[in-house]
């Protein structure tokens, strides 16, 4: 848990002890193929067939491509006991490790990059999901698409095994146990204190995310559950919580959440859910430039003000929480990092090879101005700001930023890290680039002066981020190469768009005149339904998670604001 507020929890009070569905489960025990006991195969025994096939079938499943090689338990929790024969579902909650091969210690980065991980959930070559499981005699008729199937054998022998955020019953539980602070074995629910969360409001389970899930609870809250977990606070967590004791009022602060707490974890508690408010008939800044482009509207005042609000962020963020400065030893670092992964996405993607001396000047000249004696200040950041992380409200047309769970490839100890303001704001100016791209922007200067807009309201609250080329640059360039290597993998008729970027920045003396994607350089593949459902589903960019945006109502784009007209 983060430091930011400790004063503020409720106090947390002892729950009900786990009932007799786990009697026999132990935090860490289990594997592929477990050893029978009298009673025949245990919990985690009884579900490896069921989870082996549909784990990797699920979009929030980190090791698609390679095979599960085994299954460990690492906690199991009943939240509500399932007794056979019942009418009343069961939902169990469990955290499981899906071990595979080829997967280094710690979490692998969009470019292959490696960090050590956190102990026990991490180590070796697995990640650590979380999963609820609904259990039932007797699956009604609607809840049939969430089945996960019925085990041969163990305690939950013969019962019906589904994904239980699907059940509204169970979805209504999770949050009356947010609403009542406690512990259930590992499992710790806090509250903000002063939070008023109203029972019995009705959940809806959004069904667009990727890389999490999402509950929404009455129009009023949003619970957001982590799929792939490890020890130590989320960011998603951290970062609002430390913003709600600052006057920023651009994040929605968080009301409850769930942790687990296990044993021989030297992390800290490990962060399951979070719920904040929702911000009902709002839309995303993807949803809002795409429907500018639409109508061949400018895109400019809302860029400014999207990069007032930034800023506000970033300094709310600068004041609430420690700052460093990149000295050096730290740009040297930082350098050779974006130098690495740049080689390591020229060496998968060709048409990449040809601007790699080009680009890595970009990096040579940060390292060569830490050799000078040049510093800049390093912050927490948003870690994977793009147009789909920031909403405009209904109530007031303000612009909100969510999400800050930073990018999730990435280990939790580089997420946390402090970095460059920089980073956040080359990830924007990516973003309008997509936008044109996807928005089929009839002329070359739509993204331009998105990006300028944009700059323009950072600088009117901190330093204009124009004013630091070599470090905006440097950032734009790490983040144009890690798209190239994503296209190139998952989205090869998408290359086109990074690889516009690419050229640009290959050539700064062109940045000026070439500051966004030309109609003949930077297409999305695909016309007509084809490109808007391809929009829809890679509405945010490579690296985020493509999910409705928490606040966001799902559906075809509202209509643009009031811009200046192109």
């Amino acid at each position: 848990m983060s430091d930011a507020a400790p004063s503020r929890r409720e106090t947390a009070r002892r729950g009900t002890p786990p009932g007799p569905l786990l009697s026999s489960v132990r935090a860490g025990s289990g594997t592929a193929a477990p050893r029978p006991d009298a009673e025949g195969p245990g919990l985690l025994g009884s579900l490896v067939p069921l989870l082996s096939e549909w784990l990797p079938c699920q979009r929030w499943f980190a090791g698609k491509g390679r095979p599960i090689t085994g299954f460990t338990l690492v906690a199991a929790t009943e939240l509500l006991p399932h007794s056979a024969g019942g009418s009343a579902p069961g939902l169990l909650h469990v955290l499981v490790r899906a071990q595979q091969p080829g997967s280094p210690t710690g979490h692998t980065g969009p470019t292959g990059a490696t960090a050590a991980g956190g102990p026990a959930v991490h180590a070796g070559t697995d990640d650590c999901y979380q999963l609820l499981l609904g259990v039932h005699d007797v699956l009604p008729p609607h809840l049939a698409p969430a089945l996960i199937g019925r085990p041969t054998g163990g305690p939950l022998r013969g019962r019906a095994v589904y994904e239980g955020l699907a059940d509204p019953r169970l979805a209504a539980l999770l949050l009356e146990r947010l609403r009542v602070p406690g512990r259930l074995g590992p499992l710790r629910f806090t509250r903000e204190e002063g939070a008023v969360i109203a029972a019995g409001l009705a959940p809806r389970m959004l069904s667009a995310e990727q890389s999490n899930s999402s509950v929404v609870y009455g129009e009023t809250y949003i619970l957001k559950l982590f799929r792939r977990v490890c020890p130590g606070t989320n960011p998603d967590l951290e970062l609002p919580l430390a913003l709600a004791g600052t006057p920023c009022d651009r994040v929605p602060p968080p009301a409850a959440w769930f942790e687990a707490e296990l044993p021989g974890s030297d992390a800290g508690p490990m962060t399951l859910g979070v719920l904040q408010p929702y911000l009902p008939g709002s839309a995303d800044g993807w949803q809002l430039a795409l429907s500018a482009l639409a109508v061949r509207a400018d895109f400019t005042a809302s860029a400014r003000a999207l990069g007032h609000a930034t800023a506000e962020v970033h300094g709310a963020l600068a004041e609430a929480l420690p700052t460093v400065v990149l000295r050096r030893p730290q740009l040297e670092h930082l350098a050779a990092s974006m130098a690495r992964r740049l080689d390591a996405a020229a060496d998968a993607v060709p048409a990449l090879r040809p601007y790699r001396a080009a680009l890595r000047c970009a990096y040579d000249e940060l390292a060569a101005l830490g050799r000078a004696g040049r510093t800049w200040r390093a912050q927490r950041i948003h870690g994977d700001l793009h147009l789909g992380q920031a909403l405009r409200t209904a109530r007031d047309g303000r612009w909100a930023l969510i999400d800050f769970e930073g990018e999730p490839a990435r280990p939790l100890a580089e997420r946390c890290r402090p970095q460059p303001a920089a980073r956040d704001v080359a990830g924007m100016l990516r973003s309008f680039d997509y936008a044109a791209a996807v928005g089929r922007a009839t002329a070359t200067t739509w993204s331009a002066r998105a990006r300028a807009a944009f700059c323009e309201g950072y600088a009117g609250v901190r330093e204009d981020p124009r004013e630091d080329p070599q470090l905006l640059r440097a950032h734009e360039t790490d983040k144009a190469v890690y798209e190239v290597l994503y296209e190139a993998r998952h989205r090869p008729d998408w290359l086109p768009v990074p690889m516009s970027a690419i050229r640009r920045l290959a050539d700064p003396r062109a940045v000026d005149e070439r500051d966004g994607p030309g109609p003949s350089t930077a297409r999305a593949p695909g016309t007509g339904a084809a490109a808007r459902a391809a929009a829809v589903t890679y509405r945010h960019g490579p690296g985020a998670d493509g999910a409705a945006r928490p606040g966001s109502t799902p559906g075809p784009p509202g209509p643009p604001g009031p811009e200046e007209p192109t």
